[in-house]
């Protein structure tokens, strides 16, 4: 029973936050940002809500506009026994298993296996927290320490700052919830192999060391490659430590290599795709300057260490610091921090050692230091496109196991008096904090009376938790006749503070969202599901059904929003927006593409048969179908094909001839540029072609021609699909910049586009 309770509290706590989930009914997930930043949605709302529906928090509408609608996809698809490779709702046509975050052979998608798959994302988010403080907590028992001392670090890492900024994206927190049970395995697995590596003999350290591949492995399958990044360094580091400590056995080291091997073919099956994807990705082109405030984390926002909210929080729009707030939060809690700080001040051992060390390193290379600009002064690769504040994983989760080795140091110790000063140095911390508060403004002029007035109510809370932990912990010091409970009562007490400070600042910046919130339908997006077939649409405002969204109505849209897209793809919207052939970077999307230009002839060539807009647009080619609240739907009466015949076909030698070229050509119905020197300045015979069959692996044509044509399909070009015509395999020519090309006999044909993992 005792050993019970302890973790029951771990996992009780994390129901306690979800509460609204289990009583209410309502979903993780920031819906009310669909319904209250865009159209056509507000205006379905807008008879009761003129001025818009009120949201909680703008800052976390990622998880809306990515996470969810590429996880839904995927999943959907796999229901069907296909893998999910292709996303064919966003940017024409574009990798989804390959996008990584998509985390398509990701073990806990299990969880994905319910009828409804929003019942099945608020169990994907709430397991996050979960699992996370279970597994430290056993990895905090392995390493000896109290029980109490365990539930404290386990709570304060699975409602840290980090995991509360991102716990509704998902991908995010099931990258990193891994992390103590990785340690948790290399620890029982170098402590057990005591015989040669293939012996029987070795059954603990074999099925510690098949954990240790699961956990990584699950890792890095979740979905965040940079979170993983700092969870696989940490690790290596962490096992060279342990495997030093055990006398550096050439076993223990075999073993481990075969561990990494058996981790590399596991996981081939998505770093393959991925690789490939980056190299073709425009990531590099548009990425936010590093220079740029909050790339790093701004010295000033330590005190977020200790206030979560002293410059405001978006969730009540009154946050005044630099952008963004949720990569800044490295909040563990009051209680948390002050046992942090005595384990760094008193506790002298290995393991103190190790996570201080990790912690002042982590935190070294999230702040604006020269160490932490060298990565961009070299421009290392993948590096210099990631931004360091999300070290605050491993800050964070340092600080955890640093509370717990405080917390059993202080029960442990006879002279428990030395808390003091940890206690002492947090206290001056807050009066210097308050001094600035007070007299900031009048002496200072640094920051204005409206911002003072957020950063001094939002640090009464933090300094009272402060005063009454302080009262706790003397009082459990100096009394020197205490009741046999007053223990058990100092630790509940502590423990209590910690879920109530923690869970109040999870829930005030969190959402918690009515199910009729998540992706509605309205009267506009019922016409396109019904009218538009398979042509694709466009929106004159970034206002409207922003990128994403399509995919949860399986409408096809030429914009879409990833880090990733491709650079092909990228270029040529830049050309179209720019309304010339140039495709020189930046080409100013920054992860976001949303093409504005209706008037550009290359939207017609895209398929692009409806264009949403919020003003009336004077185009002789638009013709307005109807209006929805503010939202308008127009159709385009010049939109070509998806899938058709040229009757000519002009050679580019590379892409810069081809964009100029393409800007040359007056018809695109009529006339295609070919960049494969292979195919001659030819004439062709046009035929009949119709798509009968379109799925996200798959599209399937029908042609009819009495002499060899050229066929073009308007979606993206990607080397993994292949192409057969009757069954035969033929080569797909990059057609028009970006789409695909066949050669077709005279005759009659079945032709069958589909997608391949290599």
């Amino acid at each position: 029973m005792k050993k019970i309770v302890p973790l029951s509290i771990i996992i009780i706590v994390p129901f306690i936050f979800f509460w609204q989930f289990f009583i209410k009914g309502l979903l993780p997930i920031p819906a009310d940002t669909i319904i209250g930043l865009y159209h056509p949605f507000r205006d379905l709302y807008a008879k009761d809500y003129s001025r818009g529906v009120p949201f909680k928090n703008f800052l976390i509408t990622d998880p809306i506009r990515q996470q969810y609608p590429w996880k839904e996809l995927a999943i959907n698809i796999e229901k069907n026994w296909e893998l999910p490779l292709w996303n064919p709702y966003n940017f024409s046509g574009y990798p989804l298993l390959a996008n990584f975050q998509s985390a398509a052979f990701y073990p806990l998608n299990i969880l994905f296996s319910m009828p409804h798959f929003y019942l099945s994302w608020s169990f994907f988010i709430l397991f996050a927290p979960l699992l996370a403080g279970i597994f430290l907590y056993l990895y905090l028992q392995n390493l000896g320490l109290n029980k109490w001392a365990s539930v404290l670090g386990s709570i304060s890492f699975s409602f840290s700052g980090f995991f509360v900024s991102w716990l509704e994206w998902g991908n995010v927190l099931h990258t990193a919830l891994w992390l103590p049970l990785v340690l948790l395995s290399i620890d029982k697995t170098v402590s057990s192999i005591k015989y040669p590596v293939l012996s029987i003999k070795n059954r603990n350290s074999i099925i510690w060391s098949f954990i240790f591949v699961f956990s990584l492995t699950s890792s890095f399958l979740a979905g965040h490659l940079q979170i993983f990044f700092y969870l696989f360094v940490f690790s290596i580091a962490y096992l060279l430590a342990r495997w030093v400590q055990f006398g550096r056995r050439l076993k223990t080291f075999l073993l481990f290599v075969i561990c990494y091997l058996l981790f590399v073919i596991a996981t081939a099956i998505q770093w393959f795709p991925t690789l490939q994807f980056i190299f073709l990705s425009g990531r590099s082109l548009d990425q936010i300057p590093w220079q740029n405030p909050g790339w790093f984390i701004p010295w000033q926002n330590l005190i977020q260490f200790i206030s979560p909210d002293f410059f405001g929080n978006p969730a009540t729009l009154n946050y005044w610091g630099v952008f963004n707030y949720g990569e800044f939060i490295g909040y563990v809690g009051i209680i948390p921090l002050i046992f942090s700080l005595y384990a760094l001040f008193l506790r002298k051992d290995k393991k103190t050692f190790i996570f201080g060390s990790l912690f002042f390193i982590s935190l070294i290379f999230s702040l604006p230091t020269i160490l932490a600009k060298i990565p961009f002064f070299l421009n290392i690769p993948l590096l210099n496109t990631s931004m360091p504040t999300r070290l605050l994983f491993i800050t964070d989760f340092s600080l955890a196991v640093l509370c717990a080795l405080g917390l059993d140091y202080f029960l442990k110790t006879k002279n428990k008096k030395e808390i003091v000063y940890a206690v002492l140095s947090l206290m001056v911390i807050f009066l210097g904090i308050w001094i600035f508060i007070l007299l900031g403004n009048k002496n200072l002029k640094l920051i204005t009376e409206e911002n003072l007035l957020v950063s001094r109510n939002n640090f009464i809370l933090p300094s009272v938790l402060l005063i009454v932990s302080s009262i706790s912990i003397f009082l459990f010091v100096f009394i020197k006749k205490t009741p046999s409970y007053f223990r058990l009562f100092f630790i509940t007490f502590i423990l209590t503070i910690t879920i109530f400070d923690l869970l109040r600042f999870a829930w005030k910046y969190d959402s918690f969202t009515k199910k009729e919130y998540l992706f509605p339908d309205t009267q506009i997006i019922s016409f396109l599901k019904k009218n538009i077939g398979f042509s694709r649409f466009m929106t004159a405002d970034s206002r409207i059904l922003p990128p994403n969204f399509s995919i949860l109505y399986k409408l096809q849209s030429v914009d879409g929003y990833d880090p990733l897209y491709l650079r092909r793809y990228g270029e040529l919207i830049a050309a179209s927006d720019r309304g010339k052939p140039n495709i020189d970077p930046p080409l100013g999307f920054n992860r976001i593409i949303t093409p504005h230009n209706y008037e550009s002839r290359i939207i017609d060539l895209l398929g692009v048969k409806y264009a949403l807009s919020l003003s009336d647009i004077s185009s002789d080619k638009l013709k307005k179908i109807f209006q929805e609240g503010e939202t308008r739907l127009y159709e385009n009466k010049n939109v070509i094909p998806r899938v058709f015949f040229v009757e000519k076909t002009r050679v580019a030698k590379n892409k810069h001839e081809s964009i100029k070229f393409l800007f040359d050509v007056s018809d695109y119905s009529k006339e295609a540029v070919v960049e494969d020197t292979n195919v001659i300045n030819s004439s062709w015979r046009v035929g009949d072609a119709k798509i009968i069959d379109y799925l996200p692996n798959r599209v399937v044509i029908e042609t009819e021609n009495s002499e060899k044509g050229f066929l073009l399909l308007t979606d993206t070009f990607y080397p993994t699909w292949k192409a057969e015509i009757d069954g035969q395999k033929t080569k797909i020519y990059l057609a028009d910049f970006n789409f695909r090309g066949i050669i077709v006999p005279k005759g009659n044909h079945r032709i069958i586009f589909e997608n391949s993992l290599l």
